[in-house]
């Protein structure tokens, strides 16, 4: 085809618009489809967390030109400070200018770098035909294309110009300005309607009292009102307001009918159903809870019915069901910091949460809180301490009553029709809100309840009946049992938190005192027991969250005092530090003011506190907490008590922390001796003795005793609990620790790795112990020789423990050392270095610049600085290194010996050759005595001296140390290690410091 006949291509446009000006995208898109433009829409509603310059970028990626439809939503959206949009036009938009246009549909002010878009246009406040001039001129399209659009306006299936309301229109609430979110719920009510079959469009939105459901009406009628001719908004409350108000439809269509209701009724629901004058109609039926008496009186026919409900009776009814969820946290968030623009996103998530982030109770609580000098955090504190639930509610000329007062309206509904379900929900008041399993409720001792609920729980038919109603209601969300994967599982209740309060807070204190203790003899009958079995962990999981809302932390029951130490022992095995740390402090307070500071009980309960903070790294706390327990319980119960050993073995661990690894060894060797003379050998505790002392032994750099220890306590743990009990792969662990720093890592790596996989299927694989085994394998993996193996495992593994627990715990910092060194040795040096002295300060601030561990990540980074270039830095680092750990350790400890070997080789990089040799020389003699001539640190430094004597032209030694070097490299780690090789190549080997945990 000649050129000259090649037809035109058709001209490609991307809409970007906020789901709040969906209306004027629509229109905006089939004007210029009748221009002759491919229109593509896209929703503009970047998460939070993606940066703006990100998000503007990827709209880059469509075909042709971009058309932002501009408001006050499109900028606010997140919401977004001016400040990040101006600096995201400025970078991303001013240079594609010219593949930008915007139209401006607002009378906001916009972000003083708004006129980065190449072209903007004002449509706000003039009529239909302008605005399609405009339109036409902003993209350079033909006025001889422009439609007469006025002619159908309002008619056939076009969308209608957004200042042009549909020709009927009648009670539509207001558009609320802060509304937020939704997306999702709006898109799928708009399919489920347009998707429907002629006569079958009706679809009820559901959801709890407060959720949003007419706010969702509502912004569906401004979002997508341009698509219909008739828009009427009918309370349906009653059967006589909503027969009276469909009623008033008749005149508002021009329908030729006399003055009765019935009469007009029945002309309307005719017309509706014809389509005649208008077959493009939506009735809203808004808070229709009852469809006994109504449901006879639904419109169908050519148009779309809404209704919006708490009753899941409705889906017996011919409706399609859409359920109205509370916001998500960011939904939740936006709105907040729109109610409330002094509150800050931190606070605005802490009330969301709070709150449970139902968007009634935020609107009320976020506009009190906007105009009152209350922090969010004072708030908060008076709704946990059972304060008033209607405190700083603010009600709304939309919405006149408090989510308190509607639900309560609702509950007397219930209250007459179905008593026991109440109840039921007055006693699920005293679990903590969320998730309640059945077996939990259903468990309350029949003597504790009131007779119609000890009936309730016996009867099968009523219990369901209960649940049925208030499932249907909205109150509660029913989860039904599924036997096949848990057959434990009798179902779960799901109390949302505002529920939850607003129960609670308006019952008598005689009947919270009675419910109360209903609720905590449940949860004390089903105390697990034995928080050491990983069995049993998950029943545990579900009865801690149930703790605090049933008053467990002020009982004086002694069953009650033991199931919170089965708690708090079980979130400690369990890794759940923080909540356990939390669960601690607030027990202590509350025995504290009920049985005195000094009651044994109080500090027994110190002692297992102290066990919950000591994985966070603050051991001078735990000294000094562990202190006071061994003597205030002492002085109760004398030093044999167990709880007394319990907490010296804790000091130890304390001292193991804060580097006093003498002082751990002794309290470590009498704790065993007194638990041998007490419990006997094979009891549990004196095993835990025992592997803590192998832990003391290791840090002071005695592996082969260390190792000795571990393999009796393997052995005997074994024997008495399981091989998978999570102490006896705790022992596997440590054995196989001890293995790899003895040099023998082939042994090493073929007990831990199956280790590994029992530790993942019993623990989990995010369990503290399962990523410490992880640490272990992957350790062992590099010292096997595959660098990029332990590379890979490690980058994942630090990844996980820094969600799991923080980037600052002791068992981060230590995987993070270790990913730092192996970066390096894989080339990546940027990576090594920023992570090493991330964790090098974070050693130097939480243990002080002394400790072994902030020297020893120092030798590493001194390593980084070699590699490099920066060779001056690094032998200055390093000799200071040598020094200071010298005098915390002694020159014989291991930690001292790899110290001096890196220093050897700055010593020769810089021309003092003899002072390398001599200390070269002393690290051989030291590392033969301390570690066994065949250990590969002591091969490494003979390695490095036979480097440094060929320096001195003494190759007759040097030839001889290095043969003799190599000879024990092949006999124990092979002719083709890693180390053997480089040996061989004679380069020069190196030493990373790896920190150990006691």
């Amino acid at each position: 085809m000649p050129a000259q006949d090649v037809p035109p291509a058709t001209p490609r446009v991307t809409i970007s618009y906020a789901g709040f000006n969906r209306a004027w995208a629509a229109w905006i898109g089939d004007r210029l489809e009748r221009q002759g433009w491919q229109v593509v829409f896209q929703l503009w509603n970047p998460p939070v967390e993606v940066p703006l310059e990100v998000a503007l970028r990827d709209l880059l990626f469509s075909d042709g030109r971009i058309l932002v439809v501009l408001s006050d939503w499109y900028f606010k959206l997140g919401p977004r400070t001016d400040a990040e949009w101006n600096a995201a036009l400025r970078s991303v938009v001013a240079p594609n200018s010219a593949r930008f246009a915007a139209v401006s549909v607002s009378p906001e002010p916009k972000p003083a770098a708004a006129p980065a878009f190449g072209g903007t246009t004002e449509l706000w406040g003039i009529g239909a035909r302008e605005a399609e001039r405009r339109l036409a001129g902003l993209l350079g399209t033909s006025p001889a294309l422009i439609s007469d659009s006025s002619s159908t306006l309002g008619r056939g299936t076009a969308p209608r110009y957004p200042h042009d309301p549909p020709r009927v229109w009648g009670g539509v609430p207001r558009r609320k300005v802060t509304f937020t979110g939704r997306e999702i719920t709006l898109q799928r009510l708009y399919d489920l309607l347009q998707r429907s079959a002629p006569g079958a469009g009706v679809v009820t939105l559901l959801g709890l009292s407060g959720v949003g459901k007419t706010q969702a009406a509502a912004e569906y009628v401004y979002r997508f009102g341009s698509e219909y001719d008739v828009v009427w908004w009918v309370p349906a409350d009653q059967r006589s307001t909503l027969r009276q108000r469909l009623a008033e439809l008749a005149p508002a269509l021009g329908l030729p009918t006399g003055h009765e209701y019935g009469e007009r009724l029945r002309a309307v629901r005719d017309a509706l159903r014809r389509g005649d004058p208008w077959a493009r109609w939506l009735v809203v039926l808004d808070g229709a809870d009852d469809p006994g008496p109504i449901a006879d009186l639904i419109p169908t026919g050519t148009g779309h019915t809404l209704i919006t409900s708490r009753n899941h009776a409705w889906g017996e009814h011919n409706t399609a069901l859409l359920q109205v969820p509370v916001f998500d946290r960011d939904e939740s968030v936006a709105f907040v910091r729109r109610r409330a623009p002094r509150i800050g996103a931190q606070d605005a998530a802490l009330l969301a949460d709070a709150l449970g982030d139902l968007p009634l109770a935020l609107d009320q609580t976020a506009g009190w809180l906007s105009d009152s000098t209350m922090s969010v955090a004072e708030y908060i504190s008076l709704l946990e301490s059972d304060a008033e639930v209607e405190l700083g509610l603010r009600v709304a000329p939309d919405f006149p009553m408090s989510y308190v007062t509607t639900f309560s309206i609702l509950l007397n509904r219930l209250r007459e029709t179905v008593p026991e379900a109440v109840e039921l929900l007055r006693l699920c008041a005293f679990f903590a809100p969320g998730a309640i399993p059945a077996q939990l409720v259903r468990g309350v001792p029949a003597q504790d309840l009131p007779e119609e609920l000890a009936d309730l729980m016996d009867d099968s038919l009523r219990w369901n009946a209960a649940i049925s109603r208030l499932v249907q209601y909205s109150v509660i969300r029913w989860d039904a049992p599924d036997a096949e994967t848990d057959p434990e599982n009798s179902g779960t209740i799901h109390l949302h938190r505002m529920v939850h309060q607003t129960v609670r807070g308006s019952m008598s204190k005689q009947d919270q005192e009675r419910y109360s203790r209903a609720v905590r003899r449940a949860l004390s009958a089903a105390n697990p027991g034995r928080p050491a079995d990983t069995r049993r962990w998950s029943r545990y999981a579900k009865l801690v969250p149930h703790l605090d809302a049933s008053r467990a932390l002020t009982s004086r029951n002694a069953d009650m005092h033991a199931l919170i130490f089965n708690c708090l022992n079980y979130l400690y095995l369990a890794g759940e530090y923080q909540i356990g740390i939390q669960l601690a402090e607030r027990t202590r307070t509350a025995w504290e003011s009920a049985f005195g500071a000094d009651d044994p009980l109080v500090w027994d309960l110190v002692s297992q506190y102290a066990t919950l903070l000591r994985p966070t790294g603050d051991y001078a706390r735990t000294e000094r907490l562990d202190r006071q327990v061994i003597e205030r319980l002492g002085a109760h119960r004398g030093t044999d008590d167990l709880t007394v050993l319990r907490a010296e073995e804790g000091l130890g661990a304390d001292l193991s922390g804060l580097a006093r690894y003498e002082e751990s060894l002794q309290v470590s060797e009498r704790v065993l001796r007194r638990y041998l003379a007490l419990v006997g050998e094979q009891d549990p505790r004196t095993l835990n003795a025992r592997h803590n002392l192998a832990a003391s032994l290791r840090l002071l750099g005695r592996f082969a005793d260390a190792y000795e220890a571990d393999r009796v306590n393997l052995q005997a743990r074994r024997q008495l609990h399981r091989p998978r009990h999570n102490l006896s792969l705790s022992s596997e662990d440590a054995y196989a620790l001890d293995l790899r720093l003895l040099g023998r890592y082939d042994e090493a790596l073929s007990v831990i790795e199956p280790s590994v996989e029992t530790h993942r299927r019993v623990m989990g694989p995010d369990n503290p112990q399962t990523l410490t085994a992880e640490l272990n394998l992957a350790l062992c993996v590099l010292r096997s020789g595959d660098r990029a193996a332990a590379h890979a495992r490690l980058a994942g593994l630090l990844e996980r423990a820094e969600r799991v627990l923080g980037d600052a715990s002791p068992l981060t910092l230590r995987i993070a050392t270790c990913c730092s060194f192996v970066q390096r040795a894989h080339g990546s040096l940027d990576q090594a270095r920023a992570l090493g002295e991330r964790t090098m300060e974070r050693y130097r601030v939480s243990l002080g610049a002394r400790h072994p561990f902030s020297i020893g990540t120092r030798v590493n980074h001194a390593l980084v600085l070699r590699a490099a270039g920066e060779r001056q830095s690094s032998r200055k680092l390093l000799e200071e290194c040598l020094s200071e750990m010298t005098a915390a350790l002694g020159p014989d400890h291991p930690w001292t010996l790899g110290v001096a070997m890196n220093a050897t080789a700055a010593r020769n990089l810089d021309g003092d050759v003899e002072g390398a040799a001599a200390l070269s020389r002393d690290t051989v003699r030291r590392a033969g005595s301390v570690l066994g001539p065949r250990h590969p640190l002591s091969l490494s430094a003979q390695v490095a001296l036979a480097t440094d004597l060929r320096g001195l032209r003494l190759r007759e030694e040097a030839d001889r140390v290095e043969e003799e070097a190599l000879a024990g490299l092949i006999a124990t780690l092979g002719s083709q290690h890693v180390h053997t090789v480089s040996a061989r190549s004679r380069v020069r080997p190196y030493w990373d410091f790896e920190p150990l945990l006691s």
